[in-house]
C-alpha cells in the first residue's frame, strides 16, 4: 500500500449538504477500492488562479490515504466523470523524506480534529461545577 494525497476542487455553487454528499461519495469510492483514509482537510472556498468552467472560486478538500496502486486509476476515472469536481490532483509519496512529510501532515490534521473536542469537554466540565458565593 502506497501513501497518497488527493486534492479535489468542487464547484462553489454547491450547498453545504451537497458538498458533504460529494465528500462522502468520494470517501466511499476510495474505501471501496481498498483505500484507508487517514485524514481529511477541508480548506473551504478559495479564489482560483485562473477561471475554470466559468468559475472563479472553488471549494478545496484534501484527503490523505493509503491505497493499492491499481485503485488510483479507478478513483481518478470516477472523479473525471463527476460534474461537481472541477479539478483534482493525486500526489504519491514514495521516498523516506516524502513519507516523513506525509506522516507529519496527517499527525497535524489529527491533532487539529481532536483539539475542538477537548475544548468542548473542558467547557462542559466548567459548566457543571456549582458556583459558590461567600458571604
Amino acid at each position: 500500500m502506497r501513501h497518497y494525497e488527493l486534492l479535489v476542487v468542487l464547484k462553489p455553487t454547491l450547498t453545504v449538504e451537497e458538498l458533504q454528499a460529494k465528500q462522502t461519495f468520494l470517501k466511499e469510492i476510495l474505501e471501496k477500492n481498498g483505500a484507508v483514509i487517514t485524514a481529511k482537510l477541508e480548506m473551504g472556498t478559495r479564489k482560483l488562479a485562473y477561471q475554470i468552467d466559468k468559475f472563479e472560486r472553488g471549494t478545496y478538500v484534501v484527503f490523505y490515504f493509503t491505497a493499492p496502486t491499481a485503485a488510483i486509476a479507478e478513483v481518478e476515472r470516477i472523479i473525471r466523470i463527476t460534474e461537481e469536481f472541477i479539478r483534482f490532483m493525486t500526489v504519491k509519496f514514495e521516498n523516506q523524506k516524502e513519507l516523513r512529510f506525509w506522516n507529519k501532515q496527517v499527525e497535524k490534521l489529527t491533532k487539529k480534529s481532536e483539539a475542538p473536542a477537548a475544548v468542548v469537554e473542558a467547557k462542559e466540565i466548567v459548566e457543571e461545577q456549582p458556583v459558590t458565593t461567600e458571604a
